[in-house]
């Protein structure tokens, strides 16, 4: 058995590692934030096809959370992460040899895959190495860690691509990704040191639908899939299609500029997100009145980008704005907070799945009504215009979660506070308010 000290050194050494997987999921996800619009013109696309990549992509993430869940279970992180490299990077490397929308959209959907395998997985890895009350700051550290893979997506991929080149430039990402697959495999384990993994929890086909009925039947994980729907769409959006080509079109930004203002979104998250999980592990109490401030914070911002006089917004109102849309990432950290809370152990993985397909559900549904209204618009209109009438339907999309958000919220109060009346123990202590004694819609 290792000393204390030396145990806690390879558990740090072994999220690190595993981090570095995350973090080039994030790269790897945003590259067509700033690549949008030379893959426009690559394979000769619209706004609406464009969209596609991302819906695709995104898609995939959302609708393999579920069994990506079940993977973990069954396999451990240390599997998973190591298929996740290898997809990742077979995905990046057809995206920079692609010559067809055909093959461009398999390979979106390979990565897409690999993405969808990360996160949950390295989200094991912080339980099983790590004391439960360090659990919030560190996931909260890894999501900052994995923003920076966002950053490196911005300005160092945009000089890439004007430097070496589409094909080169993610020949050079997909095939660093693909041979870290096997750093992954020899550096990561599934418990610390000196301990023994659980026997794999190997659940038959025909219990799987009960068992994420059972978990989407709990107040707390529907609130953590409205609260990820709400809080992190709109930073996603704009970071991972629309954002650039807004800036670029509709103001008229260099591509140095935009690929700069369009990092403030990156660079907001990092900071803000250790500070965010530490509030939320300190205070769990405060974390939906903070996630409802966010929408509220969020309705403002978008007031102001679509309904500024003349189209052309100033610069500095353009950083504010995106400053404050860009903590709704780490604030979207509730979401599995809530289902790790509201569940039992067995049940955690398969609620935590859910709960992140509302955040990619709502970016999905997002990305492709902006690029079909855009595709509309863009003919009749001008840039300033087209965004501004596309942009709208982000509005939309968040008032719908935020209302389905706040609906859930008194919901599961009304749980907790009838679980402290038979007697229970509740993960969180809540104060009643007068607004409790409402009918809940």
């Amino acid at each position: 058995m290792p000393s204390v000290d030396r145990a806690i050194r390879l558990s740090w050494l072994i999220w690190t590692t595993a981090v570095f997987v995350y973090f080039a999921a994030v790269f790897h996800r945003t590259t067509l934030g700033v690549a949008g619009l030379e893959a426009s013109e690559r394979f000769g696309l619209g706004p609406a096809q464009l969209g596609v990549f991302t819906v695709l992509q995104i898609g995939v993430y959302a609708l393999m959370q579920i069994p990506t869940g079940l993977l973990v279970d069954r396999f451990g992180p240390r599997k998973i992460l190591t298929v996740a490299a290898l997809l990742m990077g077979t995905g990046q490397l057809l995206f920079a040899v692609a010559d067809s929308y055909a093959l461009g959209l398999t390979a979106r959907a390979v990565l897409g895959m690999g993405d969808a395998m990360t996160f949950i997985s390295v989200i094991r890895i912080v339980a099983a190495h790590f004391p439960p009350r360090q659990y919030s700051l560190v996931v909260a550290v890894t999501a900052a860690l994995g923003g920076v893979g966002n950053l490196v997506a911005t300005v160092p991929l945009t000089l890439m691509l004007g430097s070496i080149g589409w094909t080169w430039a993610f020949l050079i990402a997909g095939g660093v990704t693909a041979l870290y697959s096997v750093v992954a495999f020899i550096r990561i384990k599934d418990v610390p040191h000196g301990f023994t993994a659980p026997k794999p929890e190997t659940v038959p086909v025909r219990q799987i639908w009960p068992k994420v009925r059972q978990a989407w039947s709990v107040p707390g994980t529907r609130l953590g899939f409205w609260a990820h729907f709400s809080t992190m769409s709109t930073p996603a959006v704009l970071g991972l299609l629309w954002g650039y080509p807004y800036l670029v079109q509709a103001q008229g930004m260099s591509a140095k500029a935009a690929s700069s203002t369009l990092g403030l979104l990156v660079i907001g998250a990092i900071v803000s997100s250790p500070i965010v999980g530490a509030l939320f592990s300190r205070n769990p109490e405060w974390r939906m009145p903070i996630a409802g401030w966010f929408l509220a914070f969020a309705f403002t911002g978008w007031a102001v980008l679509l309904l500024w006089p003349g189209g052309h917004v100033p610069l500095p109102v353009i950083a504010a704005v995106f400053l404050v849309l860009t903590v709704g990432g780490p604030i979207s950290g509730v979401a599995f907070a809530l289902a790790r809370d509201y569940n039992p152990s067995h049940r955690q993985s398969t609620a935590s799945g859910l709960v992140n397909v509302g955040g990619f559900l709502a970016v999905t549904v997002t990305a492709l009504g902006v690029g079909v209204l855009l595709d509309v618009t863009e003919s009749l209109l001008s840039p300033q215009t087209a965004f501004r009438v596309a942009f709208s339907f982000c509005v939309i999309v968040l008032a719908v979660g935020g209302w389905r958000m706040l609906v859930w919220w008194r919901r599961a109060r009304a749980a907790v506070f009838e679980a402290e009346e038979r007697g229970e123990t509740v993960p969180v202590q809540l104060r009643r308010r007068r607004w409790d004694a409402l009918r809940v819609a």
